[in-house]
């Protein structure tokens, strides 16, 4: 079985030696890049299963480096930020990045952040079954959505979010909830709900005809978000065509 492969990007030595020797300890296959422009070129070539980005680097930060990555492909991506710099973290999510990790971190913490989203990301064998409300239809043996006919580029993260939602319409999750079932921690001191909010915004802005007005993914008042009630769920024969 091919293992993993995990692209490492930061500009100090020292993180990226640490992080690579507990990844390879831990089973990955890594890649590691000094700066953007080295990260850029790795993620074109060796096409890897996780990246861990650093915000602050030389020639190309962080953000530019997501923001291009975005341009192409939906890989997960968990960035490494600054200790307390709220802004960055927002910043980040918003840019298509999956999760964070604060600096400094711990390599432990980072490796499990790393297992709980390619774990969450794996698509599940044999899984069929189609979603339908509206103009929206969600695939997800195909992990694919489409609006009006037309596919919908999503992150991985931002799939099972939707996925969650729209297989239990009407049912509200709470943001710790959504934390442990999406992307596979409880919350703890290291967690920020935010990131949940974000990628709420994120997918509104993708499938929403009015992201204020939402009509798909609803907040629930006092607890977190829910899926619009009365979404079917269709499970086609064996051999049907699956496609909406």
């Amino acid at each position: 079985m091919e293992r993993e492969r995990i692209l490492v990007v930061d500009d100090e030595s020292t993180i990226r030696h640490i992080v690579e020797t507990r990844l390879k300890l831990a089973g990955y296959d890594v890649l590691t890049a000094a700066d953007g422009a080295e990260a850029l070129e790795a993620a074109a070539q060796h096409h890897p299963s996780l990246i861990v980005l650093d915000i602050m680097m030389p020639k190309f930060d962080g953000f530019e480096v997501c923001r291009e990555l975005r341009k192409s492909m939906m890989t997960p991506i968990i960035m490494l930020t600054a200790k307390g710099d709220i802004t960055d973290r927002i910043a980040a999510l918003e840019l298509g990045a999956d999760d964070y990790v604060v600096k400094p971190f711990s390599p432990r913490e980072l490796e499990a952040r790393i297992k709980a989203v390619l774990r969450r990301t794996q698509p599940e064998t044999g899984k069929q079954a189609l979603i339908r409300i509206d103009r929206i239809s969600i695939d997800t043996g195909k992990r694919q959505v489409l609006k009006d006919g037309r596919k919908v580029k999503l992150t991985e993260m931002e799939f099972n979010l939707l996925e969650l939602l729209a297989n239990n319409p009407g049912r509200p999750y709470s943001r710790s909830e959504i934390l442990h079932q999406v992307w596979g921690y409880r919350l703890n001191q290291y967690s920020d709900t935010r990131v949940v909010d974000v990628h709420i915004s994120r997918l509104r802005a993708k499938l929403e005809d009015d992201p204020g007005a939402p009509e798909l993914i609803l907040t629930a008042r006092g607890t977190g978000y829910m899926f619009a009630q009365g979404a079917p769920v269709d499970l086609p024969p064996a051999g049907a065509s699956r496609e909406g």
